[in-house]
Parts: C-alpha cells; sequence; structure tokens
C-alpha cells in the first residue's frame, strides 16, 4: 500500500483481531495511535514488540522466526518499511499479513471505515480532446509521439491544430498517420479546403463552422462544432445551428469561453443559456482560454471548470497544454473528470475522494510534536540522523543531540562543529538532500516524512531508499 494511493479494497475492521508487529523505538508512538482507532473502528489488538530498535530493519523471514501472534489474531500488520515476501510468516502463522503505512500514523487510511472505496469510483462521461497547437510546424513523427503522450494521459480524440494563414497541404498526410496510429481525430481550422482534406484523411469531428464556413459543411459527411459570430452576444449561432440540422448534419456547441477579463462571467452565461435553449443538444467547452491565459497552476482551474460541465450536461472539452504550468492539463482533466462525476452523480462532495489531484499542498499535516521529539531523542541510542520538520523548523535529532532551526546550512554547521563519527561524503549528501526536502515541506504546508518522496499527487516520483539506518 502506497501512503499516496487511495485505498482499494474494503474490509470491515471491527470484525478483526489485528496483531501488530514493531520495533521497541516505535512501541510507544504505536500504542497511542491504535488505541484511540480501535476504539473509533471497533476491532481489538494486540502488539509485539520485536527485539529490534528500529522496525525499518525487519525483513518478513526474520519476523517469521520470532512472531508470536495472541491465540485472537485475525490478521497480521507489518511495519510499512517491511519489505519482501509475507507468505514465510502467513505459513509460519496462519495468519493474513497486511503492510500497514510507512507512517503508523497514517494508519487510519488503511483501518478507517469511512475511507472504504467507492466500487463505482472512475466512471466519466465528459470527453476530452487534446489540441495539438501549430501543428503544421511539425514532423509526422514528432506529431505522433506528442499525440502518443496526449492519448496516455487520457485523450479521447486528437485535435490537429491548423495555423491561420496559409493552407497546410500536409493536413492530410497527419491525420493519416494518426490514425493510422489508432487515434481518433479532430480538425481545428475554419477554412474548408483544409477541413475537406482532413475529412477525407479520416477526420471525423471539425473544429469550427460559423457563416463563413457553414454552406460547406453538409458534404463533409462529419460530426460539427458550431461557434457563433460573436461569443459576446451569440449572434449567428442559432442561424448556424438551424442550417445544419436542416441538412442533417450531427453538431455538438461551443459558445465560447472568454478569458478573464474579456467576458469570462458572461460567457459562462452564455453555456448556461444555450442549455437552456437546446436541452438535449451536444456541448463543448474549450477550456485552454482559462488555463493558458491565466497566471495560476491549472489543476484546479481545471476541476473547477469540469464541475461546470458535469452540472450542465456539457459531455466534451477541447484543453491543450501548452505554457508550463499547464502542460500536465489533459491528465489532471481525466482525474478531475472522474472527479465531477462522482460528485454530482452521488451528490457528494469531492472533497477526500481524488488525492491525486492534490499536489501542491497536502490535504494534512501529520506533525509528533514537541514532547515526543523530545522523549524520541532521549530514547535513540545510535548515531544516525532523524529529520523532522514541524511547527516551522527543521530537526535533526541522533544519540544526545536534538538541532533545530529554519535554515538547512546553519544546521548543517552545527553538525560539523560536533565532529560526528561516520559522516563521509555519501551521508553528508544524504543529509543536505533530506534537509532540503524537508524545507521544501515547511515552505509550502506538506507532510515530510525521512526517505519518503513529498507528496505531488499524480506528478509524485517514488524514491528509492538510498540511505538505511543501522542497527
Amino acid at each position: 500500500m502506497s501512503d499516496h494511493d487511495p485505498p482499494k479494497t474494503a474490509r470491515n475492521w471491527s470484525d478483526e483481531h489485528i496483531h501488530f508487529v514493531t520495533g521497541r523505538l516505535a512501541e510507544f508512538s504505536l500504542q497511542e495511535t491504535v488505541e484511540p482507532l480501535a476504539r473509533q473502528v471497533g476491532f481489538t489488538y494486540s502488539i509485539d514488540v520485536l527485539n529490534i530498535t528500529v522496525a525499518a530493519l525487519m525483513t518478513p523471514q526474520w519476523v517469521a522466526t520470532r512472531i508470536k501472534p495472541t491465540s485472537e489474531a485475525t490478521c497480521i500488520v507489518l511495519p510499512g518499511y517491511c519489505e519482501g515476501d509475507v507468505r514465510d510468516i502467513e505459513r509460519t502463522t496462519g495468519l493474513p499479513v497486511l503492510r500497514g503505512p510507512r507512517d503508523l500514523r497514517r494508519l487510519h487510511e488503511l483501518l478507517s471505515p469511512k475511507l472504504a472505496p467507492r466500487p463505482s469510483y472512475g466512471e466519466f462521461d465528459i470527453q476530452i480532446l487534446a489540441e495539438i497547437n501549430h501543428a503544421p510546424g511539425l514532423s509526422i513523427d514528432e506529431l505522433l509521439s506528442e499525440a502518443a503522450q496526449l492519448a496516455e494521459a487520457g485523450a479521447d480524440l486528437i485535435d490537429v491544430g491548423c495555423n491561420p494563414g496559409e493552407i497546410w497541404s500536409g493536413v492530410s498526410t497527419a491525420v493519416r498517420a494518426l490514425r493510422d496510429a489508432g487515434h481518433r481525430v479532430s480538425i481545428d481550422s475554419l477554412r474548408p479546403q483544409e477541413i475537406e482534406a482532413a475529412v477525407r484523411a479520416g477526420a471525423e469531428l471539425v473544429l469550427s463552422v460559423n457563416r463563413d464556413n457553414r454552406d460547406a459543411a453538409a458534404d463533409w459527411g462529419c460530426e460539427v462544432v458550431v461557434i457563433p459570430d460573436d461569443p459576446t452576444t451569440l449572434a449567428g449561432m442559432d442561424e448556424t445551428i438551424d442550417q445544419l440540422a436542416m441538412a442533417r448534419v450531427p453538431l455538438r456547441i461551443d459558445p465560447v469561453l472568454s478569458p478573464i477579463g474579456f467576458g469570462f462571467a458572461e460567457s459562462l452565461h452564455g453555456f448556461i443559456e444555450t442549455r437552456r435553449r437546446y436541452p438535449d443538444a451536444e456541448i463543448m467547452m474549450g477550456i485552454g482560454n482559462l488555463t493558458e491565459l491565466t497566471d495560476v497552476d491549472s489543476a484546479g482551474v481545471n476541476v473547477l471548470l469540469l464541475g461546470i460541465c458535469q452540472e450542465l450536461g456539457i459531455r466534451s472539452i477541447l484543453t491543450t497544454q501548452v505554457i508550463n504550468w499547464a502542460r500536465t492539463s489533459v491528465r489532471e482533466c481525466d482525474l478531475a473528470r472522474r472527479l465531477v462525476y462522482h460528485a454530482v452523480r452521488r451528490e457528494q462532495l469531492p472533497k477526500h475522494v481524488e488525492p491525486r489531484l492534490v499536489m501542491l499542498r497536502d490535504p494534512d499535516v501529520l506533525e509528533h510534536g514537541e514532547e515526543k521529539l523530545q522523549k524520541l531523542s532521549e530514547d535513540i541510542r545510535d548515531n544516525n540522523f532523524r529529520v523532522f520538520a514541524e511547527d516551522g523548523q527543521l530537526h535533526l535529532i541522533r544519540a544526545g543531540m536534538h538541532l533545530r532551526g529554519d535554515d538547512p546550512f546553519a544546521i548543517f554547521q552545527q553538525v560539523l562543529a560536533s565532529d560526528p563519527k561516520h559522516l563521509d561524503r555519501g551521508h553528508a549528501f544524504y543529509l543536505g538532500y533530506e534537509l532540503a526536502k524537508a524545507l521544501t515541506a515547511l515552505t509550502l504546508g506538506k507532510d515530510y516524512r525521512q526517505d519518503e518522496a513529498l507528496n505531488w499527487g499524480f506528478l509524485t516520483r517514488p524514491e528509492d531508499h538510498h540511505h538505511r539506518i543501522q542497527e
């Protein structure tokens, strides 16, 4: 179980007697964590403190020869750092074995029934069109590479963005190559000659149609997106819809979302008005005018706009990811469409449901507190450093030492002044890296755990454990 992933399996823990395994140093913290959780959830428990100081040094094979579960035990929970095959323990004890979170303060995420998974979560009904901007300037290999990345991130259609000005002579070759690679394709152009070539090559959707090109749309034989001639008033939109409907051209409507400062609020009203006028029509929202043109990380904007889409029954969105702060917009939209579908269909707040979209700051920050850190510094008997980030300060603890402050350089100077044993270059680099992570966590309000990657939601890069505490 990863601390960053939502729970995958449901279990009625109130029927269980859980046998927890730990080392001497974590006994007090485990007891303090489990006792109130057992009262809340309703399980009974026992704690097996094995003859080792640091639980991170345990292996399943070592535990199998020393564990002594009580007769009432129905399952065993190992420390999260006890990595490896647990079948030896299961054979020895006859009990199922689970691996808990690496931070025991997060046991509630494993054992709380309030966090039972939703079997239907992950469903959605909003289609993502991902635009490749300035496609004429890309080689076929570059086009296919970008399309593959967009599809992997969750795009349902690849939108080929044409340039204003000259007709793109290679549009049919590009569309055909994308189709041959297995992609569904739309063409983003107002010029009939460019559109006709793309449609013949396999494009199934045209963005966009208004009075300038609607007379040609009946000959394309594919679905089109209707836009108003004047987005500020929706002028011309009804006439284009009527003409295409008479010609039996399948269509969806895009009233056009305006950037902030250029009629954003009124353009939202345009979508509401369009839904009122056409209660059964397919509607599309191009969201790049917000994500690409606003100085803000795109994830929150995407969730908000897709929430509007879900409530209004807008079943497709067009996005792009050109500017750096929106570079993962497609993946954000893929997660967001699942979150808003769940919230609207279940009439449930979109909170504590999709942790992968919480990236900059963490949902909560767990702290040991001054008293526990002081007790830890008194109990430690080895010279390995423990790093903590709490209450606006960095803490560096080992036997006989508890340094604190908000400047990693100042703390490290104190370490050097103490002339610690075994502080070689590798260990010094490791401490610098961990202190830098800890300071980042303090700065952003994130949960820091030594030897663990900071939680950046779906952007998290797992870290190997380059440093292991020596018993």
